[in-house]
């Protein structure tokens, strides 16, 4: 194939800003615009410009070519959708309010894809009839639509992003482990390649179900995902995947339950200064509503409730906290002063795992002003259901080795799980086995945030001069600037087409009427690896080649720098 043209920036359909976005909270977002990659069309929806999309490209030929080397099959489904497969699945509903829904001219009901298993499903459903059609692995990269109640952080947190998707069909669970280590090493590549810092951790399945789940988090404080990393041992998990291991406790010299005046005490903080204790030895009873029903989350008052674990659990049911109104008529729910003990069967009640049956505590007699002290569980009342239920906190115990966990932020760059048969129970997916008799199919969903990738590398790898891309995804291989005069431009043209005949890829700075300063800012802010200037000696024919990462300058000949530059991998 022809090398691509050199693109001169004087006929580039970019400009490059000096100042930041005004709604711009995160790194990536404000260099991605300041820079000329995208621009915000709607909240959460955003155009590529030229040198973005070619960013964006490379991230999606380098995926492509990984999911390509383990059999993956590409195809394009599209991206609008009937409602009856999601239907049978039950996620028409359980997405809720996340999920695009329209109608067309005759008022039959779609939605905008947000993930493709039902699709995908009913394509092997119909192409596949034998065992000897599988296993297979079919993709796709492809735009998705989650309608985000607040979409924020540029491209990060879209209503429109590009993602890859795949799906692993086999007839065997031992072909699904098999399928889920072939995706979880390519993409592993996929992420070395894009040059990404990221870490690989236990997840939980979500809406998606299925067995198995992990996630690849890039490290980045703009990331809205909290993961723990183990400083002494290989765990690594998203903090919602965390649990934490129950341990009876003996409460046999524990005194009896007694109820205490506790005036003006509605608060845990208040609770704990009244009586001179540690907020710890308290028991802190959150309620929610569970589709409309009263439910009453128990933890130490010294923790808060995840209520992102408490919906996950509950899923697909929907999870609110109870309004002051939901007290009215319940002479059985005292605001402020609840306690497990005095609930009944009225109320349905889940405890943290540190909750524990013996465990003893300072909690709500149900009573205006008033608490219970050596209130203890099992004893003075019952569990109906344990679930981790607390945010992690930096120093809570490692569950493999004990060691206090760091907390860190991080971005989502893929998720894969092992679905097993959720999607073709629903969707009655069989093929006929080796014995003559059907087999339903199991399934893996991999999914890899193509556009946020770009938002990661952006975090990651930008400094405080602007983008500074690695070389695989970067828009050009070198950015020839020349600094202004009509000797330093016609230097600057020569040895891009050069570069351009050597096989690189070449942006080259010829505008006219713009400073060098500019032009240097520009650069720089751009972040090409590297940056080739035709400046105070171009009448000798000698160039400065520039590192963008490192900073390194050295002055070569024209022919020198053909070879150096030609001597780096081009893509």
């Amino acid at each position: 194939m022809a090398n691509a043209p050199v693109q001169r920036m004087s006929q580039l359909m970019a400009k490059t800003l000096r100042d930041d976005p005004a709604d711009a909270e995160v790194l990536s977002h404000k260099l991605l615009v300041r820079a000329g990659y995208v621009r915000r069309t709607a909240a959460g929806i955003w155009s590529w410009l030229p040198l973005g999309k070619k960013v964006l490209s490379n991230v999606e030929r380098i995926v492509r070519e990984e999911m390509d080397a383990i059999g993956a099959q590409e195809v394009l489904l599209p991206a609008i959708l009937p409602r009856e497969p999601y239907e049978a699945t039950g996620r028409w509903d359980e997405y809720g309010p996340e999920l695009f829904r329209l109608k067309d001219r005759k008022g039959g009901d779609y939605l905008l894809g947000p993930t493709h298993e039902e699709i995908f499903t009913l394509i092997v459903k119909d192409q596949a009839s034998s065992y000897k059609d599988l296993p297979v692995i079919l993709y796709q990269i492809q735009n998705k639509y989650r309608d985000e109640a607040r979409p924020r952080a540029g491209i990060l947190r879209g209503r429109e992003f590009l993602m890859k998707d795949s799906y692993s069909f086999d007839t065997e669970d031992e072909g699904l482990a098999k399928s889920y280590a072939l995706h979880r090493d390519a993409y592993q590549k996929v992420f070395a390649r894009l040059g990404l810092d990221y870490r690989i951790c236990a997840a939980t399945a979500g809406a998606m179900g299925g067995s198995k789940s992990e996630e690849f988090l890039a490290p980045a404080e703009a990331g809205e995902d909290t993961f723990a990393d183990c400083p002494n041992c290989d765990f690594a998990a998203n903090t919602e995947a965390i649990s934490y291991e129950l341990k009876p406790v003996d409460a046999t010299g524990v005194p009896a339950l007694e109820e205490i005046p506790t005036p003006d005490t509605p608060t845990i903080e208040t609770l704990a200064a009244h009586l001179g204790v540690e907020a710890s030895a308290t028991l802190k009873n959150l309620l929610v509503k569970v589709d409309g029903e009263i439910v009453a989350v128990g933890v130490p008052g010294d923790r808060e409730v995840d209520l992102g674990k408490v919906e996950a659990h509950f899923a697909p049911a929907a999870v609110e906290l109870v309004t002051a109104e939901d007290f009215t008529g319940r002479p059985d729910l005292v605001r402020g002063y609840v306690g497990p003990q005095g609930l009944g069967d009225k109320v349905t009640y889940i405890a943290d795992p540190r909750v524990a049956p013996g465990t003893s505590w300072i909690t709500g007699a149900n009573k205006e002003g008033t608490h219970a002290k050596n209130v203890v569980a099992g004893r003075d009342f019952e569990v109906g259901e344990y679930v981790d239920v607390v945010v992690v906190q930096e120093g809570d115990p490692c569950p493999k080795c004990g060691t206090g966990l760091k907390l860190n932020r991080a971005i989502e760059i893929g998720h894969i799980f092992q679905l097993g048969r959720k999607y073709a129970d629903a969707l009655k997916l069989d093929v006929l086995g080796q014995h003559g008799k059907p087999v339903r199919v199991t399934m893996g969903s991999y999914g890899i945030g193509v556009s946020r990738a770009v938002a990661a590398l952006a975090e990651q790898t930008a400094d405080d001069k602007g983008l500074c891309w690695p070389a695989e995804v970067a828009p050009a291989d070198v950015h020839v600037v020349a600094a202004g005069k009509a000797l330093q431009t016609e230097l600057a043209l020569d040895v891009s087409e050069k570069l351009r005949a050597a096989g690189l890829r070449v942006l080259v700075d010829d505008r006219a009427g713009v400073s060098p300063g500019v032009k240097f800012t520009d650069s720089e802010l751009i972040g090409v690896p590297k940056i080739l200037v035709a400046g105070r000696r171009s009448a000798e024919g000698v160039l400065e080649l520039k590192d963008r990462r490192t900073g390194e300058r050295e002055e070569l000949t024209v022919d020198e720098a053909i070879a150096r530059l030609t001597a780096q991998p081009a893509l």
